[in-house]
């Protein structure tokens, strides 16, 4: 099969021919129909994630049909439409036991511990605990963004955040999923805020229903003798607003960080969703002393995919809305490479 494959940290990954992943027992190999090129996918390739080994393929959100059934699989067949969460949970652990796949011990990551979908063909393990059957009249390109940055939002607005209507919700970073958090925040009645340094990005978060947008100063070392006062602006913004019950890091910046609990009122929760692979300095007096709750969100289970999905098929929801760009897999290694130094707005799905 044809897929990409990087062979040096940072170094520009090749499309080229390697074998098609075994199905082995408990497992499935899908034909990837589309997967998503997310933020994750460049830590994983500049060598911020130690599960990774190379060579490698990356690549975690994705949707596809099921190509060949492994042994001891039942209720799943060739042919079906099916997605998986980028967390493939082993189902015996007492952390799956009890439903928290999405902190299962033993999980597998596709894109990450194993190889992934950017790719002709993908495995995915124990897949009785985590294949997803997709509605009749859902694309593939949109199922696609569900496994990760769509899902993961979901859990951290719904389950983790508990977001009500009427509270105000600030969201930092716009990209898919800050911006699938500003449209699942909107749709529960939330006042949102929507934060970014990119002005597309940020007519997409209204488009979306954000109440409130800012633009957030540039980061560039040019901006540094600034930094400190430009976001302090940011803060004083968002209090001017009335200040946030919730703030969600989407990105995965210390310097958000620090904006967010600032910004946060008495006994507000900050939900981290973005990766901090350099760690992060907290105000724990701040903590201390506003009774806040910092909340860490990491993905969502297969078994809790009906409410979202109905949501979305109600109309209520529309993830289709955020794809943005889509590219071919020749296309892709030169797309990951560009997250270095760009943003692109919304989401791009890639067709294998």
């Amino acid at each position: 099969m044809r897929a990409v494959v990087v062979s040096e940290y940072g170094v520009l990954p090749e499309v080229r021919e390697v074998p098609e992943p075994s199905v082995d027992a408990g497992s499935v190999v899908l034909r990837v129909e589309a997967t998503g090129l997310c933020r994750s996918d460049w830590h994983g390739w500049m060598g911020h994630d130690s599960d990774i080994v190379l060579p490698h393929v990356p690549g975690h959100e994705l949707a596809g049909t099921i190509a060949a059934v492994g042994s001891g699989v039942s209720g799943w067949a060739v042919g079906d439409r099916v997605t998986t969460p980028f967390i493939c949970a082993c189902g015996a652990c007492a952390q799956c036991l009890a439903g928290d796949q999405q902190v299962c011990p033993n999980q597998l990551q596709p894109g990450f511990n194993y190889w992934g979908s950017f790719a002709e063909y993908v495995a995915v393990p124990y897949a009785e605990v985590n294949l997803v059957r997709l509605p009749d009249d859902m694309d593939f390109a949109t199922a696609a963004g569900l496994g990760c940055r769509f899902a993961t939002s979901f859990r951290a607005v719904h389950q983790v955040g508990q977001v009500v209507a009427g509270e105000r919700v600030v969201v930092f970073g716009c990209g898919g999923v800050g911006l699938s958090a500003v449209m699942i925040a909107s749709s529960l009645g939330a006042e949102v805020i929507a934060i970014d340094t990119n002005p597309d990005a940020l007519a997409l978060a209204r488009e979306y229903g954000a109440a409130h947008t800012i633009q957030a100063p540039p980061t560039a070392p040019a901006a540094e003798s600034h930094a400190g006062s430009r976001a302090a602006g940011t803060v004083e913004q968002i209090g001017a607003l009335g200040g946030a019950h919730v703030t969600i890091d989407a990105l995965g910046s210390d310097d958000v960080v620090q904006q967010a609990l600032q910004a946060l009122r008495p006994r507000g929760r900050h939900v981290q969703v973005g990766l901090l692979p350099s760690g992060v300095n907290l105000d724990v007096s701040r903590l201390i002393g506003q009774e806040l709750q910092w909340l860490g969100s990491h993905g969502m289970p297969a078994h809790a995919y009906p409410d979202m999905l109905a949501q979305v098929a109600n109309g209520n929801l529309n993830p289709q809305q955020l794809i943005t760009r889509t590219i071919t897999l020749d296309e892709t290694p030169a797309a990951l490479a560009a997250l270095s130094t760009t943003s692109p707005t919304g989401v791009t799905v890639i067709n294998p």
